[in-house]
């Protein structure tokens, strides 16, 4: 679908490519919600290494070159760069290849087994974690502090889930003391959630959002960053006439195959009404995988949107044996399920039909009966 290749045309003159680039990109940041420019490149990894330099750089824009210290979380992932590994809270990448960058802290996750086991949709407890954000603001000081990176939901460690009120006190914070919020929405993106994007529904703004998956529906390699057009006026006011504004770039960002399957991508969302359909799907989801609730070894369900996370008890002395064998055994039965761990991650096709809910939690049911046999 309107791919030049495939109809055996060329895709120049860059004229015309640079056409069709455009109608992407405003039909992305209309999805968005945010007002202007956006940064292409290939990978979500990419987008995130995009989204901290331009941080980075547009305090120094701004003549607050003391602003380069970066606040990510624990158990975030922001990909495999050296920005993504230095900013993620995953423990094993950072055994492997440490804090890449200096001058990164870390915020404390929010999830909490005995406060909010078995929550549906945001648990109630947990938002004054957002203002540790104030004592490392008050230990480096503001001034030194370019951007905090978080993911509305964190996806790759388990599924957590944001307490309610969490994402905005994150937002006052930052907007208290100058500090941009950039959101990793690789996951969350494109109707997840049941809205365009996880800070739609979740109704923080922040003022750069990193995507890719569902940009081109996995088809090509395609990522982006979507900044708020205070920051795009900030660098296109400083900069020199006929002056590069930003020095960064990839070879391949805005390849035109890559700009064709995302344009085709998100007129299939809105012809299809794919982002509505997945916020009717979200009860009917929601009541299935609390239906698993009394199977053995479970310790807790939680779920928003079209995404859930189980979370199995471990085995004494064999951590994440349990989940490999639970992934294994859904496989043989047809299944394809993620684990972290003990944590199994399920997040189904925006046109997954109620049948197709009910017979994965029937596979996934047995599996769990069966799984210590």
């Amino acid at each position: 679908k309107r791919i030049s290749a495939k109809k055996g045309k060329s895709i120049l003159p860059k004229e015309k490519v640079r056409v069709d680039q455009t109608r992407n990109q405003n039909q992305v940041l209309q999805l968005a919600r945010l007002q202007n420019q956006n940064q292409l490149s290939k990978t979500g990894s990419e987008a995130v290494e995009s989204a901290l330099k331009i941080a980075i750089a547009y305090h120094r824009v701004k003549g607050e070159g003391t602003r380069q210290r970066l606040i990510g979380r624990e158990r975030g992932y922001h990909g495999v760069g050296f920005g993504g590994i230095s900013v993620g809270g995953i423990a094993n990448n950072r055994k492997f290849f440490g804090s890449l960058i200096t001058g990164v802290d870390h915020l404390p996750h929010t999830h909490n087994l005995e406060h909010n086991a078995f929550t549906r949709g945001q648990p109630q407890w947990g938002s004054y974690l957002a203002d540790e954000l104030e004592r490392i603001v008050t230990l480096h000081d503001a001034s030194t502090i370019a951007a905090v990176i978080v993911e509305p939901v964190a996806g790759s460690t388990g599924v957590l889930i944001p307490p309610v009120g969490y994402l905005k006190r994150l937002r006052e914070i930052c907007d208290k003391y100058g500090i941009l919020l950039i959101f990793d929405e690789v996951i969350t993106g494109f109707g997840r959630l049941g809205k365009s994007f996880a800070s739609e529904y979740f109704g923080v703004i922040p003022d750069l959002i990193t995507v890719a998956k569902g940009l081109t529906n996995g088809t090509i390699p395609m990522g982006a960053v979507f900044v708020k057009k205070g920051i795009y006026d900030t660098f296109m006011d400083a900069a020199a006439e006929n002056a590069i504004e930003l020095f960064h770039g990839y070879t391949y960002s805005g390849h035109p195959v890559a700009c064709a399957a995302a344009m085709a991508t998100l007129d299939v969302y809105e012809e299809e009404g794919l982002f509505a359909r997945a916020d009717s799907l979200a009860n009917y989801w929601q009541e299935a995988v609390h239906s698993l609730r009394d199977l053995p070894q479970i310790i807790d369900l939680r779920n928003i949107g079209l995404v859930a996370g189980i979370e199995l008890e471990s085995i004494p002395g064999k951590p994440g044996m349990r989940g490999r064998e639970c992934l294994q055994r859904c496989y043989e039965q047809g299944l394809l399920i993620r684990v972290t761990g003990d944590i199994i991650a399920l997040s189904p096709p925006l046109i997954i039909s109620k049948e197709q809910i009910e017979q994965m939690f029937e596979i996934l049911a047995k599996v769990l009966r069966e799984l210590d046999q």
